[in-house]
């Protein structure tokens, strides 16, 4: 049986200093060149898009000119690793480490959400599309599977094994690519495969790297295929042949990224995880190998995702900012360094065999941008130089005729140098902003410490949603000391920074497992509050993040109640019943004349055959049990002496019937003939047996039926069932089925959702009983929630982010199904009420907790020394064990009431317990304010029962002389040992 998906509650407390812009690093790029957009997912789980006035189509570009933000949203609770823009860029789909695939339309009139289209069983890791105007999107994942997602609702399309057969070990999809009719997929088992979307057959599987596959792109005519390794290559593949054509090493790492636009792939930018951009132009080239290999760019950390859009390339690395760098001019020339005979000059676009000209100047007297050498990279996939810089100008000027590969393969070894990309900084930063990447929770449960990606350590309230303190840029462990404390309160909440937020999740079994005393906290008006007074954790934050929720379910439940009480005021009421029944004046055998088999048991019938109406037997129910004063029998009225022993006699029957009866359709009925029952006492019980809904019928048959046969079998103390007739007496079918139906029908309306909403279902019905026991009583609200002297007041930011989460078992992780502000619950009240779980409501609406066993801790008293009484009793016995939220003062009270009489008159300015008796464990005095979970934890610090320690510390004289008096009392017959 699969596992019911749960749902818990998350909260997300907002950054003193929140701003727009990513929090942690970008891992997908989009680009509408229609509408000059950027679009970005990052680590944070946002989805940003940014507008600039750049045309894109002119090819040119301000430098001037920034991007600024148009719309972000959190669409994901983990990773974003992918986007792609679909439907003409009107959409765009996202996939994440949420186990989601979601779609977003960010220019839509209205503010919309993103829509789930799918979910994987682990996290999603690339996404595909044939084209723009497809109807569907490929997404893979590190459960092995490709999924195809109808993008009009249809769902999942189509499911692919993206690993062999035979071995899924390695069959995790890294990377996808779809053009016309075939899809390629790479991973970790090094292999590039090659589908058929629209039968999920695999085409043909492409070995030859070493490593991952981290990138894939595939041709307009599908007859092309270009793979990306972290085995530092770049391989080009022939469809066709089913084989590498071409490896390019112009990468000496790890390479990430891919990109081109040009139906042909002859251009192409590439990344590596060293950071270095590659721009490879093979327009002009007659082999693949013998294109040009431009350093563009170098940025601090790995590329995760490069694109181009015009004279534009954007990157996308760890940091939380996003960096466009001017593209090389299409037509720049590679400058040779002055010191060679002759300056050579290669045009990037218009790579000839004929020798390159002189001039930097073009004919029509433009002159053209220059190319240093130390840009260009080396592409080769078979030569004997290794070094990029290697390689003779005398030499290189003598075969300047020929083309770059066979050139490089003549040329001698020189070293010039690193490579030095084209632009040293970026033109433009999208600066991003800082986000906790790390995080402790201190042992009060009520604190956490974070580090954010500027390296400042911050202190948070988990119940203020606020930060109280920073400390500026220092090493988070060294901080931790200082302001931790030393005591143990149960975990009521997880806490997580994955995406470069707070963030606190609340699940039903552990919640409400914490608690703390009121006089710890340092509350306002403190003298409110108890001595003693327990305030729990999780129930107080539920209270106040969902405040304005509250206020408005008990708007809406006044409204409800108000036209409750309305409509059954107007509608017609039926007259009271009577308190007897004045049947036909006719003449009716005595009931003490019956036989057993008479059918006139059942249904009493007038002897002159003039039977009367038949009763609706939903009516009759209420008014067929005879009144003890007025039993009719033959048409007079019976003595009241023998009207109250019968009426006795019913009333017992009546409770061993409602026991022990069983439908009329069971095969066997052990204690249905009792000639002592009359009909309508039958009709009554039967009535008790229909109000349980179907469900509970049938268990309640199960077991009552198991309970007779066990009584018949075993049991031999039931003289009113021993005396039973073998006859059966059958009830009467039609009246009991038609009973039956109606009261099925009316519990069939009354089915509780199991989600917040049922909690309001269980109000109102309770309403429409209040009303049919007593309309002219005015209803009272079921909705009690929790007082502020059981929950203090606090105000959480209004933006808190809420999130209200399902973890499905069967999709393998958590999806989120609400997202909100503290604000905008009340406004949000009908998506809570269908996704917000019942316990939520019981908390909120009912100020009811789920029922959890309490957590106990024993512990051993034993007077210090023998210098005070013994807690002792009788048997010697001095173990004990209670809540582990139970303060070391209470158990010196306990101590108190055990060895010294309690006055009749309490003096209220007399020493408290703990003024004048001390605990010890492990020979440390226990502080009063200590509790059992703290104690055993940090003192104790073992297993076993804790062993405490009681001793006067002498601000009670009487209580020592109490004691000595007591050791002189004692002769040495009571001691047992010779004195």
């Amino acid at each position: 049986m699969a596992k019911k998906a749960s749902r818990r509650i998350s909260y997300v407390l907002p950054l003193a200093r929140s701003s727009s812009g990513h929090r942690l690093g970008v891992n997908g790029l989009a680009y509408d060149v229609e509408s000059a957009i950027l679009y970005s997912g990052g680590r944070d789980g946002l989805i940003c898009a940014w507008a600039s006035n750049i045309d894109q189509k002119q090819g040119s570009s301000d430098e001037a000119t920034s991007y600024t933000l148009r719309n972000q949203i959190q669409a994901h609770t983990h990773w974003v690793n992918d986007i792609l823009l679909i439907r003409d860029n009107s959409a765009l789909v996202s996939a994440s480490s949420d186990v989601s695939v979601k779609v977003w339309r960010p220019i839509a009139q209205e503010r919309q959400i993103p829509t789930t289209i799918g979910l994987h069983n682990d996290y999603v890791k690339c996404l595909a599309s044939p084209g723009s105007h497809s109807d569907w999107v490929a997404s893979g994942g590190l459960d092995h599977k490709i999924r195809l997602w109808d993008l009009y609702g249809a769902g999942e399309r189509l499911c692919i094994d993206g690993g062999d057969d035979e071995s899924n070990a390695k069959g995790s999809v890294y990377t996808l690519s779809a053009c016309g009719s075939m899809m390629g997929s790479g991973g970790p088992e090094s292999v590039v495969r090659l589908w058929d979307p629209r039968t999920g057959k695999r085409i043909t599987k492409l070995v030859g790297h070493t490593d991952n596959i981290r990138d894939i792109l595939i041709n307009h005519d599908g007859d092309t295929v270009m793979s990306a390794s972290s085995d530092q290559t770049v391989k080009v593949w022939s469809v066709t042949a089913g084989r590498c054509m071409y490896t390019l090493n112009m990468h000496n790492d790890s390479v990430w990224s891919l990109y081109s636009d040009h139906p042909k792939l002859a251009v192409l930018y590439s990344s590596d995880r060293s950071g270095l951009v590659v721009k490879t132009d093979l327009r002009a080239s007659a082999e693949w190998d013998e294109g040009l290999s431009l350093s563009v760019a170098q940025e601090q950390g790995g590329v995760n995702k490069v694109i181009a859009t015009g004279s534009d390339i954007w990157t996308a690395t760890s940091s939380s900012s996003i960096n466009r760098w001017q593209d090389i001019p299409p037509d720049g020339e590679v400058q040779l360094p002055e010191s060679s005979p002759q300056h050579h000059r290669w045009s990037t676009s218009s790579r000839s065999r004929a020798p390159p000209p002189t001039s930097s100047t073009a004919a029509n007297g433009i002159t053209k941008p220059r190319i240093p050498l130390s840009c260009v990279l080396r592409i080769p996939n078979a030569s004997p130089i290794t070094s990029p810089r290697q390689r003779d100008l005398e030499t290189a000027s003598t075969f300047s005729t020929v083309n770059w590969r066979k050139m490089s393969e003549a040329v001698a070894e020189q070293n010039f140098g690193p490579v030095h990309p084209f632009q040293d900084l970026p033109t433009e930063t999208i600066e991003g902003q800082q986000g906790l990447i790390k995080h402790v929770m201190l042992n009060d449960k009520r604190r956490v410490l974070t580090l954010d990606t500027a390296g400042e350590v911050l202190l948070w309230d988990l119940l203020q949603c606020v930060p109280t303190k920073s400390f500026g840029k220092r090493h988070l462990d060294e901080v931790v000391p200082e302001v931790n404390t030393n005591e143990s309160v149960g975990n009521w909440c997880s806490v997580d920074t994955r995406t470069g937020s707070l963030a606190c999740i609340l699940d039903e079994n552990y919640c409400f497992d914490a608690e703390m005393y009121a006089d710890e906290l340092r509350l306002e008006n403190a003298s409110d509050f108890r001595d003693d007074q327990r305030i729990n954790l999780g129930k107080w934050i539920l209270r106040y993040l969902f405040a304005h929720l509250i206020e408005e379910e008990i708007a809406r439940d006044e409204v409800y109640r108000r036209q409750l009480q309305s409509k059954h005021i107007r509608k017609p009421q039926r007259a009271p019943a009577p308190g007897s029944i004045q049947l036909a004046n006719a003449q009716l055998a005595p009931w003490h004349t019956l036989q057993v088999d008479d059918d006139s048991l059942i249904t009493p019938r007038p002897t002159n055959g003039n039977a009367a109406p038949a009763v609706t037997p939903g009516l009759a129910i209420a008014i067929a049990t005879p009144h003890p004063g007025s039993v009719v029998n033959g048409g007079s009225t019976s003595s009241n002496s023998n009207s109250t022993e019968q009426g006795s006699n019913l009333e017992k029957t009546s409770s061993n019937h409602s026991q022990s009866r069983t439908p009329s359709d069971k095969p066997k009925d052990y204690f249905s003939a009792n000639p002592n029952v009359s009909t309508d006492q039958r009709e009554e019980d039967s009535a008790e047996y229909n109000a349980q809904s179907p469900v509970d019928g049938d268990k309640e048959e199960k077991s009552k039926e198991g309970t007779i046969l066990f009584g018949k079998r075993f049991r031999m103390n039931f003289p009113k069932k021993l005396g039973r007739t073998s006859v059966e007496v059958k009830p009467t079918t039609v009246d009991e089925k038609a009973e039956e139906s109606d009261k099925s029908e009316e519990k069939e309306e009354q089915i509780i959702e199991d989600n917040f909403y049922g909690i309001i279902q269980r109000m109102r019905y309770d309403y429409e009983e209040q009303l049919q026991d007593a309309s002219s009583l005015a209803l009272q609200s079921r909705i009690y929630p929790s007082s502020r002297n059981e929950t203090p007041l606090i105000e959480p930011p209004p933006h808190t982010t809420i999130i209200i989460q399902e973890d499905r078992p069967d999709s393998g992780g958590v999806t989120d199904i609400y997202r909100g502000t503290v604000n905008s619950v009340g406004q949000d009240a009908d998506q809570i009420e269908r996704s917000g779980p019942m316990w939520l409501g019981d908390l909120l609406l009912r100020n009811q907790i789920p029922l959890k066993e309490i957590s106990k801790v024993s512990f051993v008293l034993m007077p210090y020394q023998d210098l005070l009484p013994s807690i002792a009793g009788a048997d010697g016995n001095s173990r004990l064990n209670a809540n582990r939220m139970l303060r070391a003062k209470k158990i010196c009270a306990y101590i108190t009431e055990r060895i010294e009489p309690q006055p009749e008159h309490p003096d209220p300015h007399a020493l408290k317990p703990e003024d004048y008796l001390e605990l010890y464990c492990q020979d440390r005095l226990v502080p009063p304010n200590t509790t059992l979970a703290t104690l055993r934890a940090y003192i104790w610090k073992t297993g076993g029962d804790v062993l405490l320690y009681y001793k006067s510390n002498g601000r009670k004289p009487e209580l020592e002389r109490r004691m000595t008096g007591l050791m002189l009392d004692k002769s040495p017959i009571d001691e047992g040992v010779p004195f």
